[in-house]
């Protein structure tokens, strides 16, 4: 009997891909094997993201581009997970009947169970903030070889409650796995090939788990726990928040020889009057503050971040203080949006800024990080850096990995293969990737 097929498209952030790749193994335990497309699929996951405006219509146009497949095959089975499941519950099957189960970020590991419910003609939503540990339920992955890079979640949920976000109404409460866990978890990926592992979280240095001593750990000490494990080569985490950068974490970075020289930090705005609306409960000079910090202790340190541009009153003056604290930072990327209202959040009642004017200030924006970008891989070229090699490339005898530093990297040579940690001397610089030679 040929397996079940189960195709899986993932939005958003990473940790919809972990929570993807999650499900595709409680799926597998009930006879599914992925397909890389919806047409000969026996089951189609859509792993939905809520962060931008229009999210949830951009599932409903998915979904009735999949009505003619439905309409081909009754036994197809379809289901909403992630994010815009947990905001819309039962309104999803109400606007589109053909769905069959809609689960929530937080109760996928009852998928094997919902499935069941489906096959037997019981259509099933389950959008609960379970007591159970979903991560327990699903510990007995497959033991099948993976890629050198994985994410692991270590962190789910936000206290925080930004005025924009809808992360602690999807994810909830901000809830940290236990260190025994997370450190299992890891020597399993890395017994499976993997060598670089990025921790997750909605908000991840606020990581407060219990480790395996019964104290509380911070984010540090559970990374200082993660460079003891033979094998990892490389740690990250992603994403953080000003306010929770502790004495511990900054110092790992200076001293942590597997924790990689580039933190993603967002800051969202560079007006104290915007911060403010925003509920950031920090100032620009209190981030400025910190990444002098920061950089004291790894002077070389890659600095990312987020931008909302066109928050409901920002005036021409904030913008500029916006610009203004990008110049002094000096990105190596970041990533930058347009504000979008997010119903249920507080700044949805705002009045907006003219759209016109928005999209302007968001071209102006990132036209001064494309060029801080620019600069800093300019800067790479004669510089010996790190590269995990993960894939070939497009060319003949060619690999691309990733840097230190997360850039895209392509050598041409022999004897590479995925897995490889080598020492490269970049050579050039495109608009998207380095190139190099080994050393």
């Amino acid at each position: 009997m040929d397996p079940k097929k189960l195709f899986i498209r993932t939005y958003g952030c990473q940790m919809n891909v972990y929570d993807s790749e999650r499900m595709a193994e409680a799926m597998g335990g009930q006879g599914y094997v992925e397909t890389d497309t919806p047409d000969d699929a026996d089951m189609i996951l859509l792993n939905t993201c809520h962060i931008r405006e229009k999210a949830a219509e951009k599932v409903y146009s998915e979904l009735g581009r999949l009505k003619d497949l439905k309409a081909a095959n009754p036994d197809l089975k379809i289901g909403v997970a992630g994010c815009v499941a947990q905001a819309e519950g039962e309104e999803i099957m109400k606007r589109q009947p053909m769905v069959d189960l809609v689960v929530g970020p937080q109760t996928y590991h009852r998928l094997p169970d919902m499935v069941k419910s489906v096959s037997e003609g019981t259509k099933v939503v389950d959008t609960d903030f379970p007591l159970e540990d979903k991560f327990e339920v699903l510990k007995n992955r497959p033991k099948a070889r993976r890629a050198p890079t994985a994410f692991l979640t270590v962190q789910e949920g936000c206290d925080k409650f930004c005025a924009f976000c809808v992360v602690p109404y999807t994810r909830g409460a901000e809830v940290s796995r236990p260190a025994e866990r997370i450190l299992r978890e890891a020597r399993e990926l890395v017994e499976r090939g993997v060598r670089e592992i990025t921790l997750l979280g909605q908000n991840v240095n606020a990581y407060h788990g219990e480790g395996t001593n019964g104290a509380t750990w911070s984010l540090a000490r559970l990374i200082w726990a993660l460079n003891d494990i033979d094998g990892l080569e490389r740690i990250r985490f992603t994403t953080s928040h000003p306010n929770d950068m502790s004495d511990d974490l900054i110092a790992a970075h200076g001293e942590c020889e597997k924790l990689m020289p580039y933190l993603h930090l967002p800051v969202q705005s560079g007006s104290d009057r915007i911060l403010k609306r925003m509920n950031r409960s920090h100032t620009a000079e209190d981030y400025l503050r910190l990444i002098k910090r920061i950089r004291a202790a790894r002077p070389d340190i890659l600095i990312s971040g987020d931008f909302i541009v066109g928050f409901p009153e920002e005036t021409d003056a904030d913008f500029e203080d916006t610009m203004s604290l990008i110049r002094d930072v000096g990105y190596g990327q970041a990533f930058s949006f347009k504000y979008s209202t997010r119903p249920g959040t507080p700044a949805a009642e705002r009045p907006l800024v003219d759209d016109a004017v928005a999209s302007e200030r968001l071209q102006r924006l990132q036209s001064l990080i494309n060029e801080q970008a620019r600069s800093v891989m300019e800067d790479m070229v004669g510089r010996e850096i790190g590269v995990l090699f993960e894939k070939k490339g497009r060319m003949e005898g060619q690999m691309v990995g990733k840097s230190d530093y997360l850039h895209a990297v392509h050598v041409t040579a022999e004897g590479i293969a995925a897995g490889d940690l080598r020492r490269v001397r970049i050579t050039g610089a495109g608009p998207n990737s380095l190139a190099g030679a080994l050393v």
